[in-house]
């Protein structure tokens, strides 16, 4: 943790990349746990795609309604507040995150590149329409076109938003502190990111629970704490110092 805070402190331009790790934390399952109630209901494999919403569109219309009530059971926890905390006092610069459940944007993080779109909007499949997430959790679930309500998620069989990698990039590229929190570092392109910030000489932290492949290359790794705890101890080393 000497460490840690020693780089956090002399850092100018630090990034956080987040993965399911952060959500969990939260008390939000893994979706890729096959041990919870989502795949006891649903085969996410067989319906987060498109050809479920343009084939299959009342089951993948109640697999998303059901994601949805789910995300909403949860709330941010202590770090993502820490982090948006930081945002503003310049501590960090963004935040690239894996994850759809929009909990950085609730807790007040503002320069969010997420990778994999978002349950934070819905919009209308056909023509591109927003609406309320709440609203799609009320039932509101076919625009007035007669398309399909969908989640601003990326699904699988559609291009990856490539504004949005391209900000990620540059923000990588730039920082000379690079902070992994929760993310396995398995699903490219995304783990393309902590590479590309170190190649452009930045120091690599990674805080998840288990290995990763990247960990040869990281500055400092840590594995026997949560994220919420190290946020919290950096955060009261700042404000008492």
């Amino acid at each position: 943790m000497d460490t840690l805070r020693r780089l956090l402190r002399e850092a100018n331009h630090t990034i956080i990349f987040t993965g399911a790790g952060m959500s969990t934390e939260s008390g939000l399952p893994d979706f890729r746990s096959k041990d919870r109630g989502l795949w006891e209901k649903f085969n996410p494999s067989e319906l987060a795609n498109v050809h479920a919403l343009l084939h299959n569109t009342e089951e993948f219309t109640n697999f998303y309604r059901y994601r949805l009530s789910e995300i909403n059971k949860y709330q941010p926890h202590k770090g993502h507040l820490i982090l948006a905390e930081w945002e503003k006092t310049g501590r960090i610069k963004g935040i690239i995150t894996q994850n759809v459940d929009a909990f950085h944007h609730d807790a007040g993080s503002s320069n969010v590149m997420e990778l994999h779109g978002s349950f934070r909007t819905f919009h209308c499949h056909n023509c591109h329409k927003e609406y309320e997430r709440n609203a799609y959790l009320d039932g509101q679930t076919t625009c007035d076109c007669g398309g399909t309500i969908r989640p601003g998620i990326v699904l699988f069989g559609e291009n990856l938003p490539q504004d949005t990698f391209r900000k990620a990039e540059q923000e990588a590229s730039k920082a000379d502190l690079f902070i992994v929190l929760g993310s396995s570092l398995s699903v490219s392109p995304a783990n393309m990111f902590p590479l590309v910030a170190k190649e452009n000489g930045a120091k690599l932290v990674i805080i998840n629970r288990e290995p990763t492949d990247y960990d040869m290359y990281a500055d400092v790794v840590i594995q026997d704490k949560g994220i919420k705890s190290v946020l919290v101890e950096l955060d009261n080393y700042f404000r008492f110092t």
